[in-house]
Parts: structure tokens; C-alpha cells; sequence
């Protein structure tokens, strides 16, 4: 067999095995879809996270993680807590301002003035117990709640929802919530 007809044949087998693959319902070149509306007076308040993509910012945090939101005028003030290795809390603290036009539901966030990042609300349960963050990159998500622990089925049907959105959802790794820094 020649090697033109073994890389023809290759290149066939990977057509095949593409095509037989199933399709994601989005990618990352799809534009992301938010929530219509979000009342921030009810979005204010204490979520903790129970899982989220890893990213660099995060790195030091174990478990315990908190994110706490308070209006502030036209923005929204984000305190974030979590527990590192060493057991000590860290907190940062930073900014929101939401983006004109998004029902609220997309916002820009800053620990570190003048850079921003994006906060996209993908999901959000009528009685905002449970919410789905993200952001176009698809590079960053959050699922939150209200109380430390969540129901496996409405965790299921969050990564669902991210996986819809084009999100992996293999990739997002659970937080420990063993004592919850509220």
C-alpha cells in the first residue's frame, strides 16, 4: 500500500469518526445566550459556589467558597471569600457595573481597576436559589446557590444547561463546602 492511498485512507477513518460523533448543541464561535431579565435587589446577597471551571484567579482556593453582591448605587460591590490550603480565608474585594441594554443580566466586574471582566447570568431559577454564570469565551463558569449544598438533580440540570450553551461540562470541577464562612 502506497502512502498516499495509507493517508487517504486515515483521512477518511477521521471524516467517519467526526461524523459519528455527536454534535454539541453550541460552541464558543455561537453567541451566548443570557437570562432576559435580572432584578439585582433579589440577586444581592450571600451564593456559594458549588462548581466552576478552574481558572488562575482561583488557584489558592480549596473549599468554602462565597461570593457576597450589595447594591451600591449604579454598581453592584462583589466580596469574594474562600478558604485556602493553610485553612485562612481569603477576601477580595471589587465592583460591578452592568452592561446597558442586558436586562441586567450581563455585567462587567473589577478587583483591579481598569481591568474588567465579564459576568454573564446564563441561567437563573425564578426564585433565585440557583444561577448559572458564564462569559462568551466560555473559558470561565460558575454554578452558585444560596445555601452551601445543592440538589444533584438541579446541579445536573445546570451543567445541562452550560453544556446547551457550549460549555464543557466534564470541566467544571465541584467545590467542598465543609464550613461555610457565613
Amino acid at each position: 500500500m502506497t502512502l498516499l492511498s495509507k493517508l487517504t485512507i486515515a483521512l477518511l477513518a477521521a471524516c467517519a469518526s467526526a461524523i459519528s460523533l455527536p454534535a454539541r448543541a453550541a460552541d464558543s464561535a455561537t453567541p451566548l445566550v443570557t437570562v432576559a431579565q435580572v432584578d439585582l435587589a433579589r440577586y444581592a446577597g450571600a451564593w456559594y459556589e458549588i462548581a466552576l471551571l478552574p481558572n488562575r484567579f482561583q488557584k489558592q482556593c480549596v473549599a468554602d467558597t462565597q461570593a457576597r453582591y450589595r447594591l451600591d448605587g449604579e454598581r453592584v460591590e462583589v466580596v469574594n471569600r474562600c478558604r485556602k490550603a493553610s485553612g485562612e480565608v481569603e477576601r477580595t474585594a471589587g465592583h460591578a457595573k452592568t452592561v446597558e441594554g442586558s436586562g441586567n443580566a450581563k455585567l462587567r466586574v473589577t478587583f483591579f481597576w481598569p481591568f474588567y471582566g465579564n459576568y454573564w447570568v446564563l441561567d437563573l431559577d425564578p426564585d433565585y436559589q440557583q444561577v448559572l454564570v458564564g462569559e462568551p469565551s466560555r473559558k470561565f463558569g460558575w454554578i452558585l446557590s444560596r445555601t452551601p449544598h445543592m440538589d444533584e438533580a438541579k446541579l445536573q440540570a445546570l451543567l445541562d444547561k452550560a453544556e446547551s450553551l457550549g460549555y464543557d461540562r466534564k470541566a467544571f470541577q465541584r467545590t467542598p463546602q465543609t464550613q461555610p464562612l457565613d
